[in-house]
């Protein structure tokens, strides 16, 4: 994960400046309350929001590399993408120290292995909460009978 710290430049004397996008579902409360806390590092660049929801470019490479979103985040630093429990992982890698949120999700899941062993409890509420509250899945692999949570 050494890639994660090497900025890239949009010009020789601009400074460094790398859009890391994280593809979530905002109609999930909880997914919603930490993708808006989560911080990264400045000088890692700019954490940029995408709600999976929306059919864009970024959801399109998604569903052709075959990642069921309803199961898990999206990271994606340079052409690098890092789903479920290694997308919170290398979020925490990234993330700031600002806060005692920030600090608790590095201390978390900076550990993969950790990552590996909460990330399916964590989905595991997250889906049934979506289930109480009648959301739909976001199927972007249009698995048939996969619209309810």
């Amino acid at each position: 994960m050494s890639s994660l710290n090497s900025p890239q430049t949009d010009a020789p004397d601009a400074p460094p400046m790398r859009r890391i996008w994280l593809v979530y579902d905002t109609e999930c409360p909880a997914c919603d309350y930490y993708c808006n806390l989560v911080r990264i590092r400045e000088s890692v660049g700019e954490l940029v929001l995408v709600d999976a929801r929306e059919n864009g470019p970024l959801m399109q490479e998604i569903t052709a590399r075959g990642l069921d979103i309803d199961q898990g985040m999206v990271l994606m630093v340079d052409s690098q993408m890092y789903y479920g429990a290694d997308a919170i992982h290398a979020l925490s890698l990234l993330g700031s120290d600002s806060g005692v949120f920030n600090r608790l999700n590095y201390l978390v899941f900076r550990s993969p292995k950790l990552a590996r062993v909460l990330y399916p409890v964590l989905r595991s509420c997250r889906n049934l909460l979506l289930k109480l509250l009648r959301k739909t899945r976001i199927n972007n692999l249009e698995q048939p009978g996969n619209d309810r949570f």
